[in-house]
């Protein structure tokens, strides 16, 4: 459906006032005035990634310098943290590329990124549910959680697995991938409960097909490896061998925290979790209420590209367009700005500042619990 007429805003939780009222949503108006901005350009694909890879990996082992002295080892530490969120964050753009165009870069990305980093590409393939309009904020989708109508220390909570994900990685890819070479229900256990990018623990992932499984499979391989030559080199840098330094571990640890939880601050900021799934009658949302349940930060300062690289502080024209490329977010944005009515529902996903959107949050989260 193209159009939709006086579409309600969406559920507001408890003890919070609904949104104000607004007008008609076309689709295919508001693709009119964007369809120039759909075609995704390899060649900013490769600069942007393989830039940011470079200069990662040589300011991840800068921290490791003891000459250059502690304030530009704490500063490297920021910049390699922060560019390989950047580097990672490309997953989210090949699901939404067929896999049948940029194979290359893919098979680099995986190389490079993925399988160095725990999250090769098959952990993230179950993102194209959290984009079906039928799924959106219903127990079918693993990255959505009714959050507005749970209490508050539930994003308390969610906040806190930064510290044991990047364990339980090395556990799922290190302890777990080679037992379940040798044990068939283990293997769709792990597969169903712990092979997923997500944020509902209560998701369970289909079973995949036997040519799904082959590529599964082979990535496995390449992140258990990858462990196995990590572990070796640690090892062997405890004793003060080998490259990797005694403080590897730490360092990749820590590292892996920040990431986690500077991605897990901006998925909070990302929507605005007003769909209460936990009422499975009420579960599903029109278009209109998944665009509105959805944040845009065109103006949110500087920092606003760095905590949400990649074009994802732009997450309400993502949902409505999935397919557009990161970098030509922003100027779709600005043109939809410009062409769309003055009382577009489109207008009122932007927001000014993520630390507001989760201070509202917090107070949905509250109200909730009050009734």
């Amino acid at each position: 459906m193209n159009r939709i007429a006086e579409a309600k805003p969406p559920k507001p939780a408890a003890g919070v006032a609904p949104s104000a009222p607004h007008g008609d949503f076309s689709l295919a108006q508001a693709r009119s005035i964007v369809g120039e901005y759909f075609r995704p350009n390899p060649w900013v694909y490769w600069t942007d990634f393989l830039l940011s890879w470079a200069v990662a990996m040589f300011a991840f082992k800068a921290v490791q310098f003891t000459s250059i002295g502690w304030p530009a080892r704490i500063g490297c530490f920021f910049l390699s943290s922060l560019l390989i969120y950047r580097c990672g964050l490309f997953i989210h753009e090949l699901m939404h590329i067929p896999e049948k165009e940029f194979k290359a870069f893919r098979f680099v990305w995986n190389l490079l990124a993925g399988i160095p980093f725990l999250i090769p590409t098959f952990v993230y393939q179950t993102h194209v549910d959290h984009h079906r309009r039928k799924h959106y904020g219903t127990e079918h989708d693993g990255e959505y959680l009714p959050l507005s109508h749970r209490s508050p220390w539930h994003i308390v909570a969610y906040l806190a697995q930064s510290f044991v994900i990047p364990i339980l990685a090395i556990v799922r890819f290190g302890v777990l991938t080679p037992l379940t070479w040798f044990n068939t229900p283990l293997r769709d256990w792990v597969h169903r409960h712990a092979s997923s990018m997500i944020i509902d623990p209560m998701y369970l992932r289909p079973l995949p097909t036997k040519k799904a499984l082959r590529a599964i499979r082979w990535q496995e391989l390449g992140c258990f490896l990858f462990i196995c030559v990590m572990g070796f080199g640690s090892w062997r840098g405890l004793h003060g061998a080998g490259n990797l330094g005694p403080y590897f571990l730490p360092q990749a640890y820590l590292t892996g925290v920040f990431v986690v939880t500077v991605n897990a601050l901006r998925t909070l900021g990302a929507h605005r979790w007003l769909n209460d799934s936990d009422k499975k009658d009420e579960a599903q949302m029109t278009f209109v209420e998944q665009m509105l349940d959805s944040v845009n930060y065109p103006t949110a300062g500087s920092l606003a590209p760095v905590w949400a690289p990649m074009g994802l502080r732009f997450h309400a024209l993502h949902h409505i367009f999935p397919s557009m490329p990161y970098h030509a977010l922003a100027k779709a944005h600005k043109r939809l700005m410009r062409d769309l009515p003055s009382d577009s529902p489109y207008r009122q996903t932007n927001s000014d500042s993520l630390l507001a959107e989760l201070g509202e949050l917090w107070r949905r989260a509250a109200a909730s619990q009050k009734g």
